[in-house]
């Protein structure tokens, strides 16, 4: 969900060429039902748009509720003392989204009007949830170049954190945020050393480190490690149960006691204090009980298309092996045509000619992510065929559009869903 929170965001800022595929956006739609053969859809576009599996509609189902503004649901505090023990935390807090645990997690660490928050200039937490460290928490955004690995230069965090603190009109640094997995990057992992090295220049400046930990489960299955390895160098942690983990809804925020406690309150100020939340809960819990099975595959699947797409040697597109950590593909597109939003096009329609050529009507939906990167994210509503149609796919579309570049020919996409 994290580039799924907040597409808009980028649009603005002139990173997309069409409407995207986060929340707030317009999400390229999925084909309506052709004449022909209806298309099998292989939905790419993000790890938010799954549904609740059986076994989850089941859980809803049966789940015990209560009214936990109270505290009185029995899965909702059940669900956090799971959450909070995996994470390595004393305590979490049940929130509706990952957004807005971010942003109790701000209100929360910078209480001072006009605080600074250091983060990413790629961060989630800075482009795609509508400046609410701004807006609402009155905390102003220092924004860092973000390296190729989601990481930003220490030194570089430093020298800001001692300019502020040597400066009399310099807004006073109180937070620092990290992504991981890092969307922008494409889902790369934040190597151990540097959250280590985070949290010594944190404690150096007297400053707290928050983790937008979205796809938190992603990071530590992708490393081999348990998530509290991970969480032990941050004083609070944001984990999405609606991304890899496939439950329909739902957040936590974690942290020390009367941190958590204090979160409970803000939540309440933000509207986020629900009641019988357990129908959701349920579902969160069992997809974070089933995790590392769930995301392994989805690694696996995502590195099965990554290396399809270098074994097509297309001079139209191209993949970094290795910066394909976890369930993120960016495939990057060379040349003037197609374009990144082209490309999707072509991939989300369905041709008589692909009809006739593959005895096939499959539709891939991808997400046109920058001016020269299509994005692709893996869930548990893909398989591992499904893989293998999206790659079977991409090499159709790659090359028709390169037989029609050697032929001088620029034609628009056949109309989506037609057969």
């Amino acid at each position: 969900m994290l580039a799924a929170r907040g597409a808009g965001a980028a649009l603005r800022r002139g990173r997309l060429l069409t409407a995207g595929a986060g929340a707030g956006a317009v999400l390229p739609r999925v084909p309506p039902r052709p004449v022909g053969p209806s298309p099998h859809v292989v939905d790419l576009r993000s790890d938010t748009v799954t549904r609740p599996c059986a076994g989850m509609r089941r859980a809803m189902a049966r789940a015990v509720v209560g009214d936990d503004d109270y505290g009185e649901d029995p899965a909702v505090n059940e669900l956090q003392r799971l959450a909070a023990g995996i994470l390595g935390m004393e305590e979490a807090l049940f929130v509706p989204t990952a957004t807005m645990a971010n942003l109790i997690a701000v209100m929360c660490h910078c209480q001072r009007r006009g605080a600074q928050l250091l983060l990413g200039r790629d961060a989630h937490l800075h482009l795609y949830e509508h400046g609410g460290a701004a807006q609402v928490a009155g905390v102003h955004s220092q924004a860092l170049p973000d390296l190729p690995d989601g990481t930003f230069d220490l030194d570089q965090l430093e020298l800001t954190i001692r300019e502020a603190h040597g400066s009399r009109y310099h807004p006073r640094p109180e937070l620092i945020c990290l992504e991981n997995t890092h969307s922008s990057a494409g889902g790369r992992a934040l190597p151990l050393t540097y959250l280590q090295q985070v949290r010594g220049l944190a404690d150096r400046y007297g400053l707290r480190v928050h983790m937008d930990g979205a796809r938190l489960m992603n990071a530590a299955v992708a490393q081999d490690v348990e998530p509290a390895q991970i969480t032990q160098h941050c004083d609070s942690v944001t984990l999405c149960f609606s991304k890899g983990l496939g439950a329909p809804a739902g957040a936590v925020l974690a942290g020390r006691r009367e941190f958590v406690a204090e979160a409970w309150r803000v939540r309440k100020l933000l509207g986020g204090g629900m009641r019988q939340a357990g129908v959701l809960a349920a579902a969160a819990r069992l997809g974070l009980e089933h995790a590392e099975a769930t995301l392994r595959r989805d690694h696996d699947n995502a590195r099965r298309f990554a290396e399809g797409v270098q074994e097509l040697n297309s001079p139209l597109c191209s993949v970094n092996l290795a910066a394909v950590e976890t369930n993120i593909v960016m495939v990057s597109v060379r040349g003037g045509w197609p374009s990144p939003t082209e490309l999707c096009e072509h991939l989300q329609a369905v041709s008589e000619e692909e009809l006739a050529e593959t005895g096939q009507a499959v539709s891939v939906l991808v997400f046109p992510w920058s001016a020269r990167t299509v994005r692709a994210v893996w869930h548990r509503d893909v398989s591992a065929r499904d893989t293998e149609l999206a790659k079977n796919k991409l090499e159709f579309v790659a090359r028709k559009c390169q037989e029609k570049l050697a032929l001088g020919l620029f034609p628009t996409p056949p109309s989506v869903g037609g057969a």
